[in-house]
């Protein structure tokens, strides 16, 4: 450390350092630090420490596991991560983590002390899944503080799942019949039917089915183009105080346009006949209730802002026709009769009667995706054109997650070794 030295040029006594050579030269620091020796030096030793933890927002020494998980948030959550996963890691953070290790030294926190509190979790009956997902955010926040220096190791990569933890309910597939049952029941509550139709003929996540266009839709090559997102955010309130503040995040929500889960989720689609036909007949439809409303049909505009990130995001805004607007429409697919957006929120509705009426407890629109996925690779379409209809990045994410090993799949396995051993018995007699 270099040395704190004051000298008296008047009647002031200054304090000075050497800092890092620039160009080769040697450089000192030199300011006033008062009008005694005592005040200079201890303002010289101040202006030291801030000089050589430049940069830092703490003392790395000291600095515990709460902190730093802000610091966390704030320079690697916030920047690297889409928003539902920033507001997820958030809610872990506040009611899991720094409750049990807030406390510690970010330097001290053992791995001993992490693998009592999963072998806690899972004696109260927390999912081996749930567990995991309240540990990443701390292995994250640990794996940056390495990249920082801040700290050598990870003291959550050594740490053991209990082997026999609940599994994660398994999703179900829903069958030609429950579907078409499904949408006799929605025939008279549009446009959910519709939404139900992409999923299942198109395997769509359900913020990419909500946020459509009728841009995204080529009626001639019979195309869905996905190139963006629905999500539900707070817009220009950092997450962290509207999660904290009761009642904000609410308050201050809106939807808005944002780039697709991943890279390859951006993908074009084709689909059957049968789709395309019921979006002509819901695009009249649009346009009809339009002409019907006139001055009173909500239009929809879209307004440029900044996300977190300093990234361009759009956020929906709902205007009456009547009232003049510069701004760009936003042609969505998803509307009421009136001209109001119909948002992700809304399926709750359709899905309740799903699973009351019509007893399909099974039922939520990702089952959808799930079972395209399935059916398609069931009747041997290629998994890597799965892969790419999905928008998945890895081709093991298309098997892992969605594809079913279905009664018929294992029947056909066992036929097919039947038909080996035949076979293979013919030509020994022969």
């Amino acid at each position: 450390m270099a040395d704190i030295h004051v000298r008296k040029r008047g009647d002031k006594w200054y304090y000075s350092f050497e800092c890092a050579p620039v160009d080769g030269k040697r450089k000192r620091i030199e300011r006033v630090g008062g009008k005694t020796k005592k005040e200079a030096l201890e303002k010289g030793i101040q202006a030291l420490n801030e000089y050589n933890n430049s940069g830092q927002h703490f003392e790395v020494s000291t600095v515990s596991v709460a902190d730093f998980l802000d610091y966390y948030m704030e320079n690697y959550n916030k920047i690297n991560n889409k928003y539902n996963t920033q507001v997820g890691n958030m809610i872990v953070i506040e009611n899991h983590l720094k409750p049990t290790f807030g406390s510690y030294r970010l330097s001290a926190l053992s791995t001993a002390a992490i693998q009592e509190f999963i072998n806690d979790k899972f004696i109260i009956g927390f999912a081996k899944s749930t567990i995991k997902n309240i540990i990443t955010p701390l292995s994250q926040a640990y794996e940056y503080a390495i990249d920082l220096g801040y700290v050598r190791d990870n003291p959550c990569q050594r740490v053991k799942y209990p082997k026999d933890c609940r599994q994660p309910k398994q999703r179900e597939l829903i069958s030609v019949d429950e579907y078409n049952t499904i949408m006799d029941m929605l025939k008279d509550h549009k446009p959910f039917d519709i939404a139900v139709m992409i999923g299942w003929y198109a395997g769509l996540r359900i913020s990419e089915t909500f946020g459509l266009t009728w841009n995204d839709i080529d009626f001639d090559k019979k195309t869905i183009t996905v190139n963006k997102q629905i999500v539900k955010r707070n817009f220009g309130v950092d997450i962290r105080k509207a999660y904290l503040e009761k009642g904000k995040k609410e308050e201050r929500s809106a939807w808005y346009f944002q780039s697709p889960k991943t890279p390859t989720s951006h993908r074009t689609i084709v689909v059957s006949n049968d789709l395309i036909k019921v979006l002509k007949a819901w695009r009249k439809k649009q346009l009809e209730n339009e002409l019907y409303y006139g001055e009173y049909y909500k239009e929809l505009y879209l307004k440029d802002e900044k996300d977190e990130k300093g990234k361009n995001i759009q956020r929906i805004i709902e205007i009456e026709k009547s009232i003049p607007c510069s701004l760009p429409t936003a042609n969505m697919i998803f509307r009421k009769e009136n001209g109001e957006y119909v948002s992700t929120d809304s399926f709750k509705y359709p899905s309740r009667i799903i699973h009351h009426k019509l007893g399909i407890e099974k039922f939520d629109y990702h089952s959808l995706r799930h079972t395209h996925a399935t059916l398609l690779i069931e009747a041997g379409v290629s998994p890597k054109t799965v892969q790419e209809r999905l928008g998945h990045s890895s081709i093991q994410t298309t098997f892992d997650r969605y594809v079913h090993n279905t009664e018929d799949m294992k029947q056909e396995a066992a036929d097919t070794f039947d038909e080996i051993l035949k076979k293979a018995a013919k030509q020994k007699d022969a």
